[in-house]
């Protein structure tokens, strides 16, 4: 920080008087110039010093001894929110209102006697405006004796902890089944995605700041396949250590409940790692009530995230109202949301954190460390984990049932051939058809690397499947099932009647000399054509085949 020089050499020879008043003291200088130095070593008193800060107001001494605290500064907007504010005044209407009199905070007690000064610093990496003791002065100044470690909250008690929420590892299961959804280009492929916690979007953003995907949305493969290779136990530590250390997963613009608007930049790193610091003070295996932990940051750093304090620049809003959540009054929605976001989210699912809430569907009240935390933060691979050894089940109808304990490799790679049909916590469902075949081998991958794949990681192929597949291999699709309408006409002669007329347009493939495929969208326009030939007809339709060919969709053909 400057000396005690520094600071005065920025006040003319009115304030160095009322410096030199407050203090006791007297300057008989002509001008500011040859005060500056004369004032500086007065107040260097170290008897001096004591007896001025023992005479402080009691709000006053505890401004100063905060300071003394934090190593001599604060940022100025966090000084003054706590402190109160310094009224702007400019000489004139300082000699003739002489504030120091009454004055309006503590930072104006403080202020006016020299004991702080305000300025822009290089603190923590960064230039921003700070309150501080001058180097000198702050050596004058009684140290302050800790009063103990004050534990960031409070233990949960028994009803915040009736329902336990434990860490599990479905988070590799998640990174694994969009990786394969996006080499085929489809990234909400799966048909659970919708109930996926963590979200898909959260997973893909973690793939992101793991840079396990391109900025064209495909996976690197040189990087996903080690990942994917991995045991659990490995892989799981190797996200959660990407994760920690990531500069490109930002929990602010991931968090519901705001919309992040504007050019500003926050720095997830700065954020995440101040929440981990302050969990290092919670007591390890304990239940922790999360509200007491999110006061207890509010009141020892708000700006946890926030350079220099400034919390009006960020344009946030509210997701679902639209209103501006700018100032240190929004903490809660914004700042103390983040907290709650980190810890019920990254945290959780990537199993360093286990939740409580007192029931099934009630919001989170408690946290505790898992039994994982110590290996995932000191980057061993996570013990206690299930190998990837069961086999996958092929059955003869051309489904594959696909273990989460499978290697999530052949999970992948099984994938990218099939349909994908259901997914559950205990399977994923997947279903070979001459289209979804056509498509791997649209991707270069050929029905004789399925059957390896098969004959590697499954249990005995049936031997009508591998017929099945050898025979597509060497003829393509040879059956396809479809939902059609069919025209059934009593005469030969009728059917050949209407495929002369305008109305053939509306006729698909011919299935006996009276029997035809009538196109979607088109019943009503074959049954004019009949008509207007000297034919009437009845429909009848199915319900599905009332839905799949409803004529009031838009989607029939144009007259």
């Amino acid at each position: 920080m400057p000396d005690l020089q520094h600071l005065l050499n920025n006040y003319d020879l009115g304030f160095l008087n009322i410096i030199a008043d407050l203090w006791g003291v007297d300057i008989m200088a002509p001008d500011a110039r040859h005060a500056h130095p004369i004032l500086a070593r007065k107040l260097l008193d170290s008897a001096l010093v004591l007896e001025v800060v023992e005479a402080l107001p009691d709000g006053a001494r505890a401004a100063l001894d905060r300071l003394v605290q934090e190593d001599g500064w604060m940022a100025w907007s966090r000084f003054t929110r706590e402190f109160g504010p310094l009224r702007e005044m400019g000489p004139g209407r300082r000699d003739r209102e002489q504030p120091h009199l009454a004055p309006a905070s503590p930072v104006e007690v403080l202020w006016y006697r020299a004991l702080i000064g305000r300025d822009f610093l290089k603190r923590e990496g960064k230039l921003q405006e700070c309150a501080y003791i001058s180097d000198d002065l702050l050596a004058c100044l009684p140290q302050i004796v800790p009063a103990g470690p004050q534990l960031p909250g409070r233990p949960s008690s028994p009803g915040e902890i009736a329902h336990i929420i434990p860490v599990s590892d479905r988070i590799l299961d998640h990174t694994c089944t969009l990786l394969a959804a996006l080499r085929l280009g489809e990234p909400e492929r799966s048909p659970a995605v919708a109930a996926w916690n963590p979200s898909m979007e959260e997973v893909h953003a973690l793939l992101a700041g793991m840079k396990l995907i391109t900025s064209s949305e495909q996976p690197v493969l040189e990087d996903a396949r080690p990942f994917l290779s991995m045991p659990r136990g490995e892989a799981l530590s190797w996200l959660f250590r990407g994760w920690q250390t990531s500069t490109q997963f930002n929990e602010l613009r991931l968090m519901p409940g705001i919309v992040c608007e504007g050019a500003w930049v926050n720095d997830p790193l700065l954020a995440r790692g101040r929440i981990f610091e302050l969990l290092g003070e919670v007591p390890e295996g304990a239940w922790w009530n999360l509200g007491s932990f999110i006061d207890a940051i509010r009141q020892r750093d708000p700006d946890y995230q926030r350079p220099a304090g400034d919390f009006d620049s960020w344009l946030v809003r509210d997701s679902v109202t639209g209103k501006a959540l700018q100032g240190i009054e929004h903490w809660e929605k914004v700042d103390g949301a983040l907290i709650r976001y980190l810890i019920t989210g990254p945290m959780h699912w990537l199993g360093m954190i286990d939740l409580a809430a007192p029931g099934p569907k009630e919001e989170v009240t408690a946290f505790r460390f898992s039994d994982w935390a110590n290996d995932l933060l000191l980057g061993r691979a996570v013990r206690g984990l299930p190998d990837e050894e069961v086999q996958v089940e092929a059955l003869s109808d051309g489904r594959l049932i696909v273990s989460p304990h499978t290697p999530r490799l052949a999970r992948y790679q099984l994938s990218r051939f099939c349909q994908w049909m259901d997914e559950t916590a205990d399977a994923y469902i997947y279903q070979l058809t001459p289209t979804s075949l056509s498509d791997a081998a649209e991707q270069g991958l050929k029905a004789p690397h399925l059957e390896t794949l098969l004959k590697k990681y499954g249990k005995e192929l049936p031997p009508s499947l591998l017929k099945a597949l050898q025979n597509w291999d060497r003829k393509g699709g040879q059956a396809r099932i479809f939902p059609a309408v069919v025209l059934q006409i009593a005469s030969p002669k009728i059917l050949q009647a209407l495929r002369d007329s305008p109305a053939a347009r509306f006729l698909g493939d011919p299935l006996s000399p009276t029997a035809v495929i009538v196109q979607q969208g088109a019943v009503e326009k074959v049954r004019a054509a009949l008509a207007r030939l000297g034919t009437l007809s009845d429909v009848e339709l199915t319900e599905v085949e009332d839905m799949i060919y409803d004529e009031t969709d838009g989607s029939q053909p144009d007259d």
